[in-house]
């Protein structure tokens, strides 16, 4: 940690928790509310009484829904609460059945097979946080202000979305004063990232989540101002790759000894998956981390939004649900 302020034992433990207890859950909808006209709030227990695993903000928990789709969602409750999970779910306008799904046929009572908690989004120790979120994108953020709170290390929030009425959360952000800043674009227009991050803070980190053209920005912003690593993100989707002039590649699985074609418009998973080779994969979108791994040899080209900038750089392992080879070969520890 290089934060100035002492952290109590129980914050540091929720800091440094690490996900690798990562397990299959049959969880129940105790409660279920809704936070705006088009944001649903799902509270989850053990259908058991169990205690949850332990999870750290920026973990994100993966619904294995009856329609047969899978979709991951940020934790966005209490990390010290082991009886309770929650998430919140944004019916999208173009869902393709896992938003709809949850919002018309998830009652109170209805039991959901889970995976989790997984985080590819981890809060690390700073001086300062500066956290932006856009829409349901402040739901991993939640947590991590309640973390920054708790240690008393200073930070700020802002706030965006469509209007008022579409922000979620907003009784519960008031709690902080003038600390969070809400920025709806009907009456505000466009998040000042401008004076929000314009002068860089020495082992200050920012931490955004939202819409593509937000972190683009933000992305943009941070360059050539903030020092490298100060800025951290989190994806909704992956950058998939245009298979227009893909070309094919060859895949040797180091452990097996197979030697696998995958086709220019077939991903490697799909190839594994055809071939027998058993494979943990979930969103097959790039966004959940669960296909990782390792590379031996070849350069892998990446279109993920998991790996951080010095993992794409290692070349070290890779998503193979969406990323293929620079080149014409790749070798796997599979």
């Amino acid at each position: 940690m290089t934060a100035s302020t002492e952290l109590d034992s129980t914050v540091m433990n929720v800091l440094l928790t690490t996900n690798d207890s990562e397990v299959d859950l049959d969880l129940t909808i105790s409660d279920r509310r809704m936070l705006t006209t088009d944001i649903v709030a799902l509270d989850l227990t053990s259908a058991t009484g169990e205690l949850l695993p332990n999870w750290a903000p920026g973990a994100h928990l993966e619904m294995n829904l009856d329609n047969g789709l899978s979709r991951q969602y940020s934790l966005c409750g209490d990390p010290a609460d082991r009886r309770t999970w929650t998430v919140a779910v944004l019916r999208e306008p173009d869902s393709r059945g896992g938003s709809d799904y949850i919002h018309d046929h998830l009652p109170t009572g209805s039991k959901v097979k889970c995976r989790g908690p997984r985080n590819n989004f981890p809060l690390e120790g700073a001086r300062t946080y500066k956290f932006v979120a856009g829409g349901i994108g402040v739901t991993p953020i939640l947590p991590m202000i309640r973390v920054a709170e708790a240690t008393g290390i200073p930070w700020t929030l802002l706030y965006g979305g469509r209007s008022l009425e579409s922000m979620a959360f907003q009784d519960e952000l008031s709690r902080y004063g003038s600390k969070v800043t809400l920025w709806p674009q009907d009456t505000h227009g466009l998040l000042d990232l401008a004076g929000e991050l314009g002068c860089p803070e020495p082992d200050g980190a920012i931490y955004c989540c939202g819409p593509e053209p937000l972190l683009n920005a933000i992305e943009g912003r941070c360059d050539s101002v903030w020092p490298t690593g100060a800025l951290h993100v989190e994806r909704f989707r992956a950058d998939l790759p245009d298979l227009t002039h893909a070309r094919p590649i060859t895949v040797e699985l180091a452990q097996s000894g197979m030697t696998l074609e995958v086709p220019a418009d077939k991903s490697i998973l799909e190839i594994l998956t055809d071939a027998g080779i058993e494979v943990d994969a979930s969103c097959e979108e790039g966004t959940c981390g669960t296909c990782e791994v390792v590379v031996l040899e070849g350069t892998p080209e990446h279109h993920d939004v998991v790996l951080t900038e010095d993992e794409r750089e290692s070349g070290e392992c890779m998503m193979i649900c969406v990323s293929r080879s620079k080149g014409t070969c790749l070798k796997l520890d599979l």
